[in-house]
């Protein structure tokens, strides 16, 4: 007998539609059963490539007895964390009061209102150590929501509290320069000197963090911090870390980058190719840009969240079993399942970096990947009302609420991709969503606000920007584009948020400071005005150091300022021509490559 997940579009949550839990997705529904039978909430969140959540779903979820304890004493939800990232932020800011070893699986306790009185991550069917089994966590919870209910319910309440009080933020200056050094400089004081990247085990790629050590600002005034984001990659590169296949997997359990955690991410992916950009390093990117077109697209042109880290091997489920294969042993075997999940934030990072990348090599079938993968999204990812959401399944839009990192990061793909081919539609549209945004287009889960249960904050740069960040981003682009200063105020209201944290915590914040850097000196802009769009005028363009690197066409320049790009007025009346500008105050204007200089 199947339980709701049938049908959902997730398939973390159809992997779970067998399971003898009766499992309610996320959804008014649920409280409301909740509250009808008096039982508090088992709110279950994790992700279909999550090797733990798959354990933990074989341990505890596939078992009758465990199930039967479920179905008897909660209301049980599972949620998928890549369609609910807002729900998921909520839940794990409250596990934060219980537990610090935070992670997925993640397993709350809450009242029938949502507020949460307990949390954890995995527990074992059988008691390890001092890790107790999931049976006694399930009984220990049912008899103190049964005897000491009124205590329950008033340490929900002082959690909710506690966080509400905490999200209060007090804005500050725009970081200087000599503060922006000293965080770069503070970031690459835990570089590994030994087996690069930063810190102990685990270690992960940080490609935020990576990225603003790699900004310009950070390379001219500590040049030693930006070459520790260089050797970084370069370690990755050539370690356990990346496959065979040139894409990279989401951590490494042990210092030296070996022993793989091997579930391969759209976002880390999508972000270390725009760090293998900024190095210089072609092999990485094609290797990066292989796993994307090869592995991760999916039919229409979207790219889903991520590829798994068990595969089927003479039967039996393996933990990267298929990885630990060479690419010959692999023809044989059945590749880890793909998450086919479109995320829109997530294609937005994807779209940045292939059209980007695509323009400097001249890989003109990157640029066209990013265009159909825009497409897709503007086409699948919609509400019956036309609103862009979260994500799609097999072509069948999400009822997830697109989130302001989903806004914000699509946004400025549609920017970069307006760059790299010379459409002004691109970046007309790439404003609309960020305008949309910016008067508070992105509304809080639903269900989240129906059960007062508040939003964590988003306003840190683990695995990808924030919302506050992914917002910046887009509208410094705008700026630089010309579309008028309030976009460069709106990306300064979100860093002077923010500021005070960022400085204090920079390794947690590279994606704010990176946009704080952009603030805190002139772009450079450089348009290249030429029919011959695979001239050396235009390939010299394309190469310059530059924040805005852009080929146009008369006719496309024209285009551009008509719809408000004041970056590109007046540069319609003569072909061949390159305008090398900062902050909008451009030199004469040469038809010669050679005198286009590829540094700033």
């Amino acid at each position: 007998m199947t339980n709701r997940l049938a049908d959902t579009l997730s398939p973390y949550l159809r992997a779970h539609a067998d399971n003898p839990v009766d499992w309610w997705p996320w959804g008014a529904d649920a409280f409301a059963e909740a509250q009808r039978r008096g039982v508090p909430l088992l709110i279950s969140i994790g992700y279909s490539t999550c090797h733990w959540c798959h354990v933990m779903a074989r341990e505890s979820f596939s078992s009758p007895e465990t199930a039967a304890l479920i179905n008897a004493n909660f209301v049980a939800i599972k949620v998928d964390r890549e369609e609910h990232p807002d729900v998921d932020g909520a839940y794990m800011a409250a596990a934060s009061a219980f537990t610090q070893n935070l992670g997925w699986p993640l397993t709350v306790f809450a009242t029938p209102q949502g507020r949460t009185f307990y949390a954890g991550t995995y527990w074992p069917p059988q008691a390890q150590g001092q890790m107790p089994a999931f049976g006694d966590v399930l009984a220990a919870v049912q008899e103190a929501w049964t005897l000491r209910r009124e205590q329950a319910v008033e340490s929900a309440d002082a959690v909710a509290e506690a966080l509400a009080a905490s999200a209060v933020v007090t804005p500050s200056e725009l970081p200087p320069v000599a503060a922006l050094t000293a965080a770069a400089d503070s970031i690459a004081a835990r570089e590994d000197r030994m087996f690069g990247g930063f810190g102990g085990a685990p270690k992960f790629p940080v490609a935020t963090t990576l990225g603003y050590l790699q900004r310009p600002l950070v390379r001219r005034e500590t040049p030693d911090a930006a070459a520790a984001a260089d050797r970084a990659l370069t370690a990755m590169a050539a370690s356990a870390l990346r496959d065979e296949d040139g894409g990279f997997f989401r951590y490494a359990t042990q210092r030296d980058w070996t022993v793989p955690h091997y579930e391969r991410m759209l976002t880390d992916n999508a972000q270390l190719l725009e760090v293998a950009l900024s190095a210089g390093d072609e092999r990485t990117a094609r290797g990066i840009v292989a796993f994307l077109l090869n592995v991760l697209r999916r039919d229409g042109g979207g790219f889903g969240a991520a590829q798994d880290s068990e595969s089927v091997i003479d039967g039996q489920r393996s933990e990267g079993g298929y990885y630990l294969r060479s690419r010959a042993e692999r023809a044989d075997l059945e590749a880890p399942a793909v998450d086919g999940k479109v995320i829109t934030a997530w294609n937005g990072l994807a779209i940045t970096a292939l059209a980007r990348a695509g323009a400097f090599w001249g890989e003109s079938a990157w640029v066209s990947a990013a265009e159909d993968a825009a497409q897709f999204v503007l086409r699948v990812n919609r509400s019956l009302e036309g609103a862009l959401v979260r994500s799609s399944l097999d072509g069948v839009a999400s009822s997830a609420v697109a989130t302001l990192a989903d806004l914000g990061l699509f946004a400025e793909g549609l920017l970069a991709l307006a760059a790299a081919t010379g459409d002004a539609s691109w970046a007309v549209r790439g404003r609309e969503i960020l305008d949309q945004a910016l008067s508070g287009g992105a509304q809080p889960d639903p269900v989240l606000a129906a059960q007062g249960v508040a939003s964590a904050p988003d306003s840190t740069d683990g695995d990808l920007p924030s919302g506050a960040s992914a917002i910046a981003i887009a509208a410094l682009s705008v700026w630089r584009f010309g579309g008028g200063d309030r976009y460069r105020t709106a990306a300064e209201e979100q860093v002077r948020r923010y500021a005070a944290s960022a400085l204090q915590h920079p390794f947690g914040h590279g994606s704010l400071l990176g946009i704080a850097a952009g603030l805190a000196e002139p772009p450079r802009q450089v348009v290249i005005v030429t029919d011959d769009r695979d001239g050396a005028l235009a390939v010299a363009g394309r190469r310059a150091d530059a924040d805005v690197s852009a080929v146009v066409t008369p006719a496309q320049a024209q285009e551009f300022e008509d719809a408000g790009f004041e970056l590109f007025a007046g540069k319609s009346a003569t072909a061949e021509l390159a305008y090398d500008c900062r902050a909008f105050v451009c030199r004469l204007p040469v038809a010669d490559a050679q005198e286009l200089t590829r540094e700033r």
